[in-house]
């Protein structure tokens, strides 16, 4: 296929490439232009100036940028993606952005006979440079039965959920479960080494029974050493956040423990651990616990 590709930060620079490595004739851009540069380099295929002149002649436009304002400023005006794209040819959005902006964009690509599927994703960088995301996927099937080879380029795991917004709900779901499943973890870490036990140990043999969970696995090592400089940002885990509880207000929902864990995560943004990694809430507990002592 040939496959226009937006938005080159640490996702969708290796997201990108696997399109590429896997046959595709991938055009993309970026904000920063150096950075589409270093990508035509890496990956020997070409770059735009433009979002518009990137998606010109494209069976399939992929986006990967920051927040609902980003994804319009790409798609909508002169230089957006929708001004360029031919009838038959499919949208996909991997931002995690809300699913009003999802519908919206749904009925927009619609009026000029583009197909639209909102698809965040969940993996973070290491699953975005081996391949192996899961991609939540909202829209209509023709839609992504026509995007589905080309996704599986980097996906471990591909779903249609539902129509347009699907995708960004079932993201949210996902958060709602990291946000906990974090502070979970950093509670049993701090109650360990308070106990007095052999942290690492206690968290080697706990692994292998129902408390087992991917942020236990990949993360307990570097919480215990303090480093959080890697991973994904809280700044963007807030994000996030913010948009799960503007959702679940919507619905007549409470959510609170991601409303308490948001709030955790405000105090690592007053530590200065804005880009620090999720797994920072443990910073948090230790801060308190020193103050504490």
């Amino acid at each position: 296929m040939k496959v226009a590709f937006v938005g080159l930060g640490v996702m969708g620079f290796p997201m990108a490439g696997h399109l590429q490595q896997a046959g595709h004739e991938v055009t993309v851009y970026n904000r920063t232009g150096e950075r589409a540069q270093a990508w035509s380099r890496a990956y020997d295929g070409d770059c735009k100036t433009t979002p518009r002149e990137a998606a010109v002649g494209a069976d399939l436009v992929i986006l990967c940028v920051g927040n609902d304002e980003d994804v319009r400023s790409v798609c909508y005006g002169d230089d957006g993606v929708l001004g360029a794209m031919h009838r038959g040819s499919v949208l996909v959005d991997h931002t995690t952005a809300s699913a009003e902006l999802a519908r919206e964009l749904f009925d927009r690509a619609a009026e000029v006979g583009v197909g639209f599927l909102d698809a965040p994703v969940s993996g973070g960088q290491v699953g975005a440079e081996t391949g192996a995301l899961t991609v939540m996927v909202g829209g209509e099937r023709s839609a992504f039965d026509a995007a589905e080879a080309a996704l599986q380029s980097y996906a471990r795991c591909l779903r249609l959920l539902g129509p347009a917004g699907s995708g960004q709900l079932a993201k949210m779901a996902n958060q709602i479960c990291i946000a906990g499943i974090v502070q979970g973890l950093s509670e049993a870490l701090a109650f360990s080494e308070q106990a007095g036990l052999d942290t690492a140990a206690v968290i080697e043999v706990i692994s292998r029974g129902a408390a087992q969970s991917w942020q236990m696995e990949n993360r307990y090592q570097t919480m215990l050493a303090g480093d959080y400089e890697h991973g994904f940002a809280v700044d963007w885990m807030r994000k996030d956040l913010g948009m799960v509880l503007a959702q679940a207000s919507l619905m007549g929902l409470q959510l609170p423990v991601t409303e308490l864990v948001d709030g955790y995560y405000a105090d690592v943004q007053a530590m200065g651990g804005g880009r620090w990694d999720t797994s920072s809430l443990y910073a948090r507990m230790r801060a308190i616990a020193e103050k504490e002592s």
